[in-house]
């Protein structure tokens, strides 16, 4: 299979780091993987991400979520004429989490010329699904 990115020979390592001060940051998200068709972020389980019974903040998912799905959709497109934002998002919540990290997988299901549709998958430490999630993002000229 032919990479879906923008720049065939992407690496983890060329995926730039968060902007300072920005959420991903705050909750301590890293990228661990990028494959052909996938990308793949971790973000810790613990006082940025919890809340209050102790779990794993429905929030800080879609967080996770809508971070490694419009990352990916920036990585498809041509960076110099396009911009990726978040359209739509829903979740749903198949277990908790109560410590250690949770990561995110996120798949393309369409992509196109206006939108991209991602499935984003997250996981414990255990490999056990915490949540699923699908992305939709809309891709708009760069004003010239």
């Amino acid at each position: 299979m032919a990479a879906i990115w923008f720049n065939k020979s992407i690496k983890k390592e060329d995926i730039n780091p968060f902007i300072p001060g920005t959420m991903s940051e705050q909750l301590g998200m890293e990228w661990q993987e990028i494959g052909d068709d996938f990308i793949k972020i971790k973000m810790p389980v613990d006082h940025r991400t919890k809340q209050a019974y102790g779990l794993l903040h429905g929030g800080a998912s879609c967080t996770l979520a809508e971070t490694v799905g419009s990352v990916a959709s920036m990585l498809v497109v041509d960076p110099k004429r396009f911009s990726c934002v978040g359209l739509e998002i829903n979740a749903n919540h198949i277990r908790s989490a109560r410590d250690g990290h949770v990561t995110g997988i996120a798949k393309p299901l369409h992509l196109g010329s206006s939108t991209h549709v991602w499935d984003v998958k997250i996981y414990d430490d255990l490999d056990r699904l915490i949540c699923i999630s699908r992305l939709t993002i809309a891709v708009l000229n760069k004003a010239f």
